[in-house]
Parts: C-alpha cells; structure tokens; sequence
C-alpha cells in the first residue's frame, strides 16, 4: 500500500490507471502481486491443497478477485453490487422462499422437481457464501474501529499519520485533520455500524458479531465525546516532530511507537 487513495494513485501514475481502468488500482494491483507470488514454483504444492483442477482455480480466483474489491468502499458501482447481493442472499428471506418454491404438477415428475430444488438451494448457498465472504474481509479491513476502544485509537492514530504525511509531502489536497473528527462520525453512522449489523443478521458468527456490533456503537460514542480533542491533540504533536517515520514520535531525541501519545487512553475504564 502506497498510503494515498486510488485518485492520488491515478494521478501519480497514469499507467496504473490505465492498465486497471481507472476503477479500484491500488485493489487490483494487490490482486495482481499476489496471485503472481502464488503461482511460483515454490507454492506448487499449496495450490495443490487450494484447487486441483482449472474450474477450482477459476471458482478461488473469482472468491479472491470478489473479496479484495470489497474493501474498496469508495467504488459506488461495486457498493451498489454488493448491496443487491446481499438483499438477494438475506434481506427479503420469506419472498425467496415463496420465489423458489416450484409447482408440483402433474407435467413435473418427482425427480425433475428434486433435480430443479437442489439447483436453486446450491444457487442460493453459494450466493450467500460468497457475500458473506466478501463482508468479513470488508470487516477485517475496518477491524480496529470493532474492536476495544484502544485497539480503535491505536489503528485511528497510525491512518491519521500516515494521510498527514501524504499531505506533508503534497501527495494529498487536504489536511486531514480538517474533517477527521466528522469523517469519523460519518464512518461509523454509514459503514461500520451497518456492516457490523449485517455480520449479526447473516447469522454466521455467533455472539462474536454481538460484540463487533456493541463495540463499533460504543466507539462511536466515545469518539463523539472525545474526538475532537483527541484531533486537536494529535495535530499539534504531530506538527512538533520532525523526526521518524508517520507512526513514529520524536521526544527528547528517542523514538516512541506508543499511540498513547496522539491519541491519550481514557483512565481507568475498561483496563485491559
């Protein structure tokens, strides 16, 4: 990762863009560099356990191809995508059930009807699996903000440096501090909350998306008391270092990769 958004990519390198088509760079070039990697000759064998034939190979490279594009969230054409998906797999269970059930007439003999049920539940399963592979790696890629309140600060704080930096070295049109405080609202309200909602209602994970739904509400609210002062905070920390890297800080001549120092832990609630 370049540390700039898919438009800075674009900009900085127009062959990128042009060989991608200008739609999800810096995903695709992922997707690239490591399918490459994956077929040296070194990870014959683990391809082996991955597919044994060229349907296999296709069906995985597609569940890859599908699940790295999903973390580009900015992309309205693949959200749109992947919101009709999900409406088809989950939202609407009770119409499906009425969409599929098939007319037992006298003209359909009972193995037709067996052959024809078992087509539209395979069709129907492996649709789901598939959006709901795509919703975890879209959920690992925000990790952070479902997770405790200081898991959420350290992760907030490493992205906070690293798109300051980006705009440091010109790489950026905006201080991100500017919006960050509000960005971060707008984040929970319209994509973390509802996609921690969604890993409750497609029933997979148990009581582990009860928490990854409490603690995305609870980070939410505590970002909503805090944030502000929290951003203040860690622009005028960051405008004093002149030294290491985005998500290093200089003090007193030594290096420190303690987040705590942007981004100050709230005392004595919820010690880990």
């Amino acid at each position: 990762h370049r540390g700039v958004s898919n438009a800075q990519l674009i900009a900085e390198d127009a062959e990128l863009g042009k060989t991608y088509k200008n739609k999800s760079v810096a995903e695709q070039n992922s997707v690239d560099v490591a399918w490459g990697m994956l077929m040296a000759n070194r990870f014959k064998a683990l391809r082996r356990c991955i597919y044994t034939n060229g349907d296999e190979m296709r069906r995985f490279r597609q569940i890859i191809v599908n699940s790295v594009l999903a973390t580009d969230i900015f992309d309205k054409e693949l959200g749109a995508l992947r919101k009709n998906r999900w409406n088809l797999a989950f939202a609407n269970r009770g119409e499906q059930a009425d969409s599929t059930r098939i007319s037992t007439s006298t003209s359909t003999s009972s193995s037709s009807l067996m052959d024809m049920t078992g087509a539209i539940h395979s069709i129907d399963r492996n649709r789901k699996a598939t959006i709901v592979i795509e919703h975890i790696i879209q959920a690992s890629d925000v990790a952070h903000t479902m997770q405790h309140w200081h898991v959420y600060q350290a992760w907030n704080e490493r992205l906070f440096s690293e798109m300051h930096e980006a705009y440091k070295q010109g790489r950026a049109a905006k201080n991100p501090a500017d919006g960050w405080y509000k960005g971060e609202l707008w984040f929970f309200d319209n994509y973390v909350i509802p996609l921690a909602g969604k890993l409750e209602s497609c029933g997979v994970f148990g009581v582990s998306s009860d928490e990854c739904l409490d603690y995305a509400k609870a980070n939410r609210e505590e970002w909503a008391r805090k944030g502000q002062n929290i951003v203040a905070a860690s622009s005028r920390s960051i405008a004093s270092v002149t030294c290491g890297s985005s998500t290093n800080i200089c003090r007193g001549g030594e290096l420190s990769n303690d987040p705590s120092l942007f981004f100050p832990r709230r005392q004595g609630l919820d010690e880990a």
